[in-house]
């Protein structure tokens, strides 16, 4: 493909998909490149997303993809980019089909990878009654038994979250608990039982959860589980063309969606902590804003009489 595309966009999730809405309706040409196999595909709903609260993540594509085809300028191609070279105004991306494509910006939407979580039986319940974002999937497990894996910090900030859905949960730490005395002690006033033996098994029966066992053979009925996911970024891309990355796997972003690498913007889970599907939507637009304006920018400069 020979033809300079305005933005080329890596990755079509909300973010991705918004983005393109938001640069079609402005005229640009854009492409979308995208392997279609997003992590929230273990999930049976997307949630909190007015509209689209309760449709499925295919569903959700699907919709989005028709909503965007009113713009002939952005196109998709199912894909998968494997590399990004260049610098603003000029960049070159090929694809693992043999694809080859230039474009004046590119926009990484390529989401978080899940990493492995050495927890017997948690595959077989993630996306089903376990699950890592209370905003999503809190609703579902209202005033139910649950069990909360997660340590340190990040399982006092739990404890109160889920506090809003549930007083029934047990807060496994699956080794050592990691949290301050004042921590232990304001969850214990609450009555939030903190159990840090590593976890053995998770038992369940098509997909729903039992029971946790523990490895002091401590066994914990419960109907659902939220954890804390190990993530890295969706893709190796952004940290070989230059991005700054967190060490919690998210491409540094200023208020704009603009990376550390001029013409490089990114947007979604990839550059958030925010596990929203609407969030992820709402930075794809944002991203959207900021570089269509860059374009306008640079072809105005470039229209001068002077």
């Amino acid at each position: 493909m020979n033809q300079l595309l305005d933005v080329l966009i890596i990755g079509g999730g909300p973010a991705g998909l918004n983005a393109a809405l938001v640069l079609g309706r402005a005229r640009k040409n854009v492409m979308v490149i995208d392997d279609e196999t997003p992590r929230n595909w273990v999930t049976r709903e997307t949630h909190g997303f007015v509209t689209r609260d309760g449709a499925s993540p295919r569903e959700f594509r699907k919709a989005a993809k028709e909503q965007i085809a009113a713009y002939p300028s952005v196109q998709f191609v199912s894909d998968t980019a494997s590399t990004v070279t260049g610098t603003d105004g000029d960049f070159q991306v090929t694809t693992v089909q043999g694809g080859t494509y230039q474009a004046k910006k590119i926009l990484f939407a390529v989401g978080k990878k899940d990493l492995p979580l050495d927890i017997k039986g948690l595959t077989e319940v993630y996306g089903k009654s376990a699950f890592v974002c209370p905003y999503c999937d809190g609703w579902e497990l209202r005033d139910q038994e649950l069990v909360i894996i997660v340590n340190g910090a990040k399982a006092f900030h739990m404890a109160i979250t889920i506090s809003g859905w549930t007083s029934r949960f047990t807060i496994c730490t699956n080794g050592p608990d990691e949290l301050t005395d004042e921590q232990r002690e304001e969850l214990q006033q609450h009555g939030v039982r903190v159990l840090d033996s590593p976890i053995r098994s998770i038992e369940s029966s098509e997909g729903m959860v039992q029971h946790v066992l523990l490895e002091d053979d401590t066994q914990i009925s419960c109907t659902g589980i939220f954890f804390g996911p190990k993530l890295a970024t969706g893709s190796e891309l952004p940290k070989v063309i230059g991005c700054e990355i967190t060490d919690a796997g998210t491409v540094v972003v200023d208020e704009y969606g603009k990376t550390t690498v001029s013409g490089v913007f990114s947007a979604g889970d990839a550059a958030s902590e925010m596990y929203q599907a609407i969030t992820a939507a709402s930075l794809g637009a944002l991203s959207a804003v900021s570089i269509n304006s860059e374009l306008n920018m640079e072809a105005w400069n470039k229209r001068s009489k002077y």
